[in-house]
């Protein structure tokens, strides 16, 4: 398991690194053989009206899923104490419904597909000015329970995904009012409400 450590705004200490280390560890000695890789980003924000000022963010990259938590305190120790916390009950959530779906499944038609490209490494990207970030990553097609699940497990409002059924780029997301929803391309390319 590969534990990577970043800072924003804050010098990571050796004791600082000592105890990210030792609470992520034991928040995921259960689950040890599901992850992969384990990214931890502490952050301080600069600005003194924020009271919950410093945050502990941890993503998980677990058997082809991405478990991510952040929680922010006053104090960086609490926040990692709280972190480790919700990334320890999201990985038993993640784990129980994994054994849930392998337990109801009696078979699983297999069908050719070409293999995924990665994206050149040795490439340079042209950004425009207002693209700050590309993420590249597999599309594994999933039914839409299943990216609701992923949606929960890497706290953010959508998830973009492959959908099983019709092969196509879906979007399923988190109403303001509550419940989800899931934006689809319509056949004729015209607007659908």
């Amino acid at each position: 398991m590969k534990l990577v450590i970043q800072g924003k705004n804050i010098d990571i200490t050796d004791a600082i690194r000592e105890y990210v280390a030792q609470k992520i560890e034991k928040a995921v000695s259960h689950f040890q053989a599901l992850t992969t890789e384990i990214d931890v980003h502490l952050s301080v924000a600069r600005n003194p009206r924020i009271t919950a000022s410093q945050a502990a963010e941890v993503t998980i990259y677990a058997n082809g899923a991405v478990i991510r938590a952040e929680e922010s305190s006053e104090s960086l120790y609490a926040s990692i104490d709280l972190v480790a916390d919700k990334i320890a009950r999201k990985l038993r959530k993640f784990k129980e419904r994994k054994n849930q779906r392998q337990a109801t499944k009696t078979a699983i038609a297999v069908t050719g597909q070409p293999p995924i490209e990665t994206p050149n490494v040795n490439r340079v990207p042209e950004i425009s000015d207002r693209v700050v970030r590309r993420k590249y990553f597999a599309m594994v097609p999933m039914t839409i329970p299943e990216a609701l699940e992923q949606l929960e497990l890497i706290d953010h409002d959508f998830y973009v995904f492959r959908n099983g059924d019709t092969g196509e780029i879906n979007v399923v997301y988190e109403r303001n009012h509550g419940g989800y929803g899931v934006i689809q391309p319509h056949e004729n390319g015209s607007a659908r409400h």
